[in-house]
């Protein structure tokens, strides 16, 4: 057992993994997939074979929802019981998938009262940031504990911000998420128009990533519009499940949001047609199809 964990090699924890092992970083890794965790085997990692085994002083969870780290922590082979088999006390949890900023707060006074810390630690980036080691981290928790984790956070991403207690790093990466799934729908409304009215997109997507409306997001995922292709990255039913954590911190914080209202309906239409598997660059077949409804495709212009 080394002195470092991460648990979920999904589109982001796998890449981040092998990150931390390229760069000398003694590593544990877990995955429900077992398979999924073998490829990590020849580049040095220890392969768990349940949470428990995984339990380190450090352990990051890179996993979609708060539910699915309270499965990895409790039960008999569970973290915590691989902490207390381990003799590690004063472990720290670190939760680095996109939860609720409100309910990560209350789970972290939980694990609190068995001496558990438990820092949030969101990502930006998507799968290229990782790959390329240059994630945005948002940490909340206590001062003490960001600063142990810095020299893990170091090697993962380039841009790494404490912004305050626990729930505080979810809160930020809830306002990243409005950002993206905003500009996510307004370029795939860009491209509809782009389409109907006889634009060549592929130009269309140089002149809008040298310009003003340039973004991160035109720059990974451009491309899909050109294609039409929504191969998943991030998924529409993950951006539908961000926004929804985005609407119940602006009402613990008497905040209307009416554009993230609107773009959360748009996303809450696709994923209920079936199609919430796409990338969240997807949001264009829900907005086709609306446009679709009162214009015949060929018909916009």
């Amino acid at each position: 057992m080394t002195g470092l964990s991460l648990l979920g090699l999904g589109a982001m924890g796998l890449p981040m993994s092998e990150v931390l092992l390229a760069h000398g970083q003694p590593l544990t890794v877990w995955n429900r997939t077992a398979a999924k965790a073998e490829s990590l085997r020849a580049s040095g990692a220890v392969v768990a074979r349940t949470p428990a085994d995984a339990a380190a002083r450090i352990t990051l969870t890179v996993l979609p929802d708060l539910a699915d780290v309270q499965a990895v922590v409790d039960g008999p082979t569970g973290l915590r019981a691989g902490w207390l088999a381990a003799g590690i006390r004063s472990p720290l949890l670190v939760v680095m998938g996109t939860v609720s900023p409100v309910a990560v707060r209350e789970y972290a006074g939980e694990l609190a009262a068995d001496g558990i810390r438990l820092v949030d630690a969101p990502l930006s980036g998507g799968v290229i940031g990782a790959q390329e080691a240059r994630l945005s981290i948002m940490a909340g928790g206590s001062v003490n504990d960001v600063k142990e984790l810095q020299p893990v956070f170091a090697i993962l991403g380039d841009i790494v911000r404490h912004m305050g207690p626990v729930g505080t790093g979810e809160l930020a990466k809830a306002c990243n998420q409005m950002i993206v799934a905003s500009t996510v729908s307004a370029a795939s409304e860009a491209m509809i128009l782009a389409r109907e009215a006889g634009l060549d997109r592929a130009a269309l997507l140089d002149i809008l990533r040298g310009g003003l409306a340039g973004s991160e997001v035109l720059r990974q995922k451009g491309q899909n519009w050109v294609d039409e292709s929504f191969e998943p990255g991030g998924t529409a039913a993950y951006q539908l499940k961000d926004l929804a954590f985005a609407l119940a911190s602006a009402a613990e914080a008497g905040v209307d949001l009416p554009l993230t209202t609107t773009v959360r309906d748009m996303f809450a239409a696709l994923v209920d047609s079936g199609q919430g598997g796409l990338d969240h660059t997807g949001v264009f077949r829900e907005l086709e199809r609306r446009s679709t409804f009162l214009f015949p495709v060929g018909e916009l212009s």
